[in-house]
Formats: structure tokens, sequence, C-alpha cells
């Protein structure tokens, strides 16, 4: 499976592990400030947090990717995939 994705994505292993670590620390990052976020609201763990919490992580996860992106030096990788993804939301 990792094979294929290194092929699909035509990096070397050293860039491929630096684009999984940059996807898990984005992904972390992104739920530890969307639930800060949402701390400051003062709302308890009810529907309303979730209906909320659900957006605001769809919204705050490329910017977090973006960030992290940047000293690990995958910037030009996570520009180009989160452009792809966004083409294909706009069709």
């Amino acid at each position: 499976m990792f094979k294929r994705l290194k092929e699909k994505w035509n990096v070397s292993w050293l860039q491929f592990t630096l684009i999984f670590c940059t996807y898990a620390l984005g992904g972390s990052s992104c739920a530890r400030l969307g639930t800060y976020l949402l701390s400051l609201l003062n709302l308890d763990k009810s529907l309303v947090y979730y209906i909320i919490y659900i957006p605001l992580i769809t919204l705050l996860w490329p910017i977090c990717v973006i960030l992290i992106s940047i000293p690990l030096g995958q910037f030009f990788f996570f520009k180009n995939y989160l452009t792809r993804i966004w083409k294909k939301l706009k069709k």
C-alpha cells in the first residue's frame, strides 16, 4: 500500500515519510485547535458542540496542514494537493 502511494506521488522514501508526518501532525493540531476554540465558547459536548466542531475542523485542517508542511519542507506537495482538492470541490 505504501509503495503504491510513494510511486503515485513520485517521491522518495524520506519525502514520503515527511508527508505522512505532516498529515499526522496537521490532523492532530487541527483537532487540538478546534477543541480549544470550542472550549472558549463554554459549550458542553452536546449535539450543538458537534454541529459546530465538524465544520470547524473541516475549515481548519487545510490551514494546519499547510502551516505544518512549511517546516517539514513539504509545502509545495500540500499546496498542489489542496489545489487539486479545491478544483474537484468546485465542480
